[in-house]
């Protein structure tokens, strides 16, 4: 399905252009802080349930479309349905996260498929099209996967872990192997989002929540090229925006080097340090704190302020520097939108 661009911000700051306000979505804008949300996620039994439940899983999509009126709905899923669509077990334990069978030797890596089995995602594909359906038509739709070194971390350790050091050990102990599992996740990311700009997504996000955790030449190996080559497949067809969390003073060329459309930042940068070291040019998103948005009144006022200020006059999206917290109060998402779009002119 195909719409309108013309009257879609997001699209446009993509594009290179500023836009006074800028455009506003939220990382983990449909999620546990919003009731309506809860109440959906109590009728299925487990997270990974949830998301392959197209028609629940559009309507937590859209949930808070309706609530706010972000210029950006981004997909309902979780990053790690793409090692379950490789073969590898995957469960959510409640209160405690993901839990995989670990990947811990080349006997492991063996056992997953040697292609993405896009069958098993077809409820994804179901969904976005249930999604379009009745999306506004000013509001983008995101699609998004994660990026292959963030995936692999949890694909070897089977959970979250701290540091990501079993994933890291792996690189530097067996790089072959590491390497083989980085170029099967390149591979199965590059088709997966290709099924999903099929399915109508107009924008994909690449999380690389753990490049920080990379050593410099590790990072260059296992984050930027990786992610180079999915966003070389890609961007041909959508804007990609990727986000590095954590990478800190290498974000200033990371946009060129990867190329990608936009460059997510994490609440650690500072907003007035990244308009001038990155290009003019250049696409930003992000980045206030999270916890900022909990907080709310002066804290939350005073952060978005500095990042309106810094980015004006530049393509900028306005966004949090990683996802919105269980414990946020509605109605402080609200005053952020209210805020954003009267003072972001």
């Amino acid at each position: 399905m195909t719409r309108p661009a013309s009257a879609k911000t997001l699209l446009r700051v993509l594009a290179g252009e500023a836009v006074g306000p800028p455009p506003i979505w939220l990382m983990r804008q449909a999620g546990r802080y919003l009731p309506e949300y809860r109440a959906l996620r109590a009728r299925t039994p487990s997270f990974l349930d949830f998301c392959y439940a197209p028609k629940i899983a559009a309507e937590a999509t859209l949930q808070p479309i309706r609530r706010y009126g972000f210029d950006a709905a981004i997909l309902f899923s979780d990053i790690l349905v793409v090692p379950d669509a490789l073969g590898q077990v995957v469960r959510f334990e409640a209160g405690e996260g993901p839990r995989l069978d670990p990947i811990l030797d080349r006997a492991g890596f063996e056992k997953l498929k040697p292609q993405i089995d896009l069958e098993r995602l077809s409820p994804v594909f179901e969904t976005i099209g249930r999604i379009l359906e009745t999306l506004p038509e000013e509001t983008a739709l995101i699609g998004f996967c994660g990026a292959p070194f963030t995936v692999a971390s949890y694909m070897v350790a089977g959970r979250g872990t701290p540091d990501q050091g079993p994933a890291r050990l792996m690189a530097y102990r067996d790089p072959e192997l590491f390497a083989a599992l980085i170029d099967r996740l390149v591979e199965a990311s590059i088709a997966y989002l290709h099924r999903q700009i099929d399915a109508g997504v107009e924008v994909v996000q690449i999380f690389d929540s753990w490049a920080g955790a990379l050593a410099p030449g590790e990072y260059e190996r296992w984050c930027l090229e990786p992610l180079r080559r999915i966003a070389a497949a890609v961007s041909p067809r959508v804007p990609v925006i990727g986000f590095p969390k954590g990478i800190g003073a290498r974000l200033a060329g990371f946009g060129e080097a990867a190329g990608v459309a936009g460059v997510g930042l994490d609440s650690g940068v500072d907003p007035f340090w990244a308009a001038k070291a990155l290009p003019r040019g250049q696409t930003t998103q992000g980045n206030l704190d999270p916890l900022a948005l909990v907080a709310g009144g002066p804290a939350l006022e005073a952060g978005a302020r500095r990042i309106l200020e810094a980015f004006r006059g530049r393509p900028h999206i306005f966004n949090l520097g990683h996802g919105v917290t269980p414990q946020t109060p509605p109605e402080h998402v609200a005053a952020l939108v209210e805020l954003v779009r009267r003072e972001g002119r």
